[in-house]
């Protein structure tokens, strides 16, 4: 039987409320559900009369279903925190002026526009316009988060896989992420999470509480912000890690380290350990291959070695662009002059993804020939990443310089550290260990 598509189109409406609130819009459910209504398609029943027939109702379902979720997103997105706006009656002019552009013209504002004040990026955003991190949008003159509750990637990784390496080792982590980041890396590794909008996925709503709920029904007792920027869902990951505190849950964060000095100081207020991807030592590269700038990094990382909360740093070196001696010579005494000797630090292999496809792999010979430098200027932990199974992946005593962790492939084989101690020498090794 043979059936017009604007025939086919009269039951959409009916199934897509039912279609819209269900958990797993997998192919499977969406065609039961279409079927509940009385459209089979490729079954004996009705059959649509082409192939494009089913391109074109799967096309116009996809719209229907984007719009609805988009309209869902912009009707509950709460409140975002960190900005100002035209509209409020006592907004600081210098939030968004220089002092030379001050004056009563420039302040007649007409426009609803709102400035970002959660990251370095500074976004003067427009009415319904959104931030280069696509999660945050002006609506009214109110900037609200389109990712509160949107979690698109949850997984359960080993802590090492962040990596963290002197925080619980050995211990799992609920790892969740929604879309979104403030920079634009040439070289991103999770490019498909950071580089989406939160209409690319559609979920469904997930409070804080069930994200703690969930991480203890698993016996997991570190939840972890990361893959995205998670800057991006600020509000989100600080109720989160609220609400964690509460059940005796630590909180990690994996961040670019591009955010404001105020709303760090209230995320180190909340979360256990926070690990900096520090890309490079050169303003050049910061603007060239991330769209963002060194500065605010450098200033994040020293805000969290003076707070109490645990900190590591990555360094993905690229061949070509960040791995010369003289820009990891400088990377290594700025870390050793402003963080101190004890900072584990993370010199990761580079692998061909996004726009940097052209560029080969990080030679192992590099990585070790800059995990020496970093030792030799005195670091005390410097690592080899993304190269299971190297010895760079232990950590080494200070002091006696026996393997007092022992690693392979992202799990730890080996601990020797009793109370925070080496086991061989008794020397104290920084971290983190119960």
């Amino acid at each position: 039987m043979k059936i017009p598509f604007d025939l086919v189109t009269i039951s959409i409406d009916n199934f897509l409320w039912f279609t819209m609130n269900d958990n797993n819009l997998s192919r499977r459910n969406f065609l039961i559900n279409l079927s509940r209504y009385g459209i089979i398609l490729g079954g004996s029943s009705l059959i649509l009369s082409k192939a494009s027939g089913i391109e074109n109702l799967t096309k116009y379902i996809n719209s229907r279903i984007l719009y609805d979720y988009k309209d869902d997103l912009y009707k509950n997105a709460p409140v975002a925190r960190y900005w100002t706006s035209t509209i409020l009656k006592k907004t600081e002019c210098s939030s968004c002026h220089s002092s030379g552009e001050i004056n009563e013209k420039s302040h007649n504002h007409k426009e609803k526009t709102v400035k970002c004040l959660l990251c370095a990026q500074g976004c003067l955003i427009k009415e319904n316009d959104r931030g280069k991190c696509r999660g945050r949008i002006n609506l009214k003159g109110e900037l609200r988060s389109l990712v509160y509750g949107r979690p698109i990637a949850i997984h359960i990784d080993p802590i090492e896989k962040k990596p963290f390496y002197h925080f619980l080792p050995g211990s799992q982590a609920y790892s969740l992420a929604t879309a979104g980041c403030p920079l634009s890396c040439l070289f991103c590794q999770n490019w498909e999470i950071s580089q989406s909008s939160p209409e690319d996925n559609p979920v469904k709503y997930t409070p804080p509480i069930d994200i703690v709920n969930n991480s203890k029904q698993n016996n997991v007792p570190v939840i972890a912000f990361t893959y995205n920027e998670p800057t991006t869902f600020f509000e989100y990951m600080v109720n989160i890690a609220q609400e964690a505190k509460k059940h005796n849950i630590r909180s990690v964060l994996v961040s670019c380290g591009f955010m404001n000095p105020e709303p760090l100081n209230e995320l180190c207020s909340v979360l256990d350990a926070i690990k900096i991807d520090l890309k490079g030592y050169s303003e050049y590269f910061y603007n060239k291959v991330c769209n963002a700038s060194l500065s605010p990094v450098l200033r994040t990382i020293k805000q969290i070695a003076k707070s109490k909360t645990h900190l590591e740093i990555v360094n993905l070196v690229v061949p070509t662009l960040n791995d010369s001696d003289k820009m990891m010579s400088g990377l290594v005494d700025w870390i050793a002059g402003e963080v101190g000797f004890d900072v584990p630090v993370h010199f990761t292999r580079f692998h061909p993804d996004y726009k940097l496809l052209n560029l080969p792999p990080t030679p192992i010979a590099t990585l070790e020939h800059i995990r020496n430098l970093a030792m030799s200027k005195g670091l005390h932990y410097a690592f080899v990443g993304n190269v299971p199974g190297h010895e760079g992946n232990n950590s080494y005593c200070p002091s006696c310089k026996k393997a007092v962790i022992k690693r392979s492939n992202f799990f730890v084989t080996e601990n020797n550290v009793i109370n925070g101690k080496c086991a061989f020498c008794k020397t104290t090794i920084a971290g983190v260990w119960k």
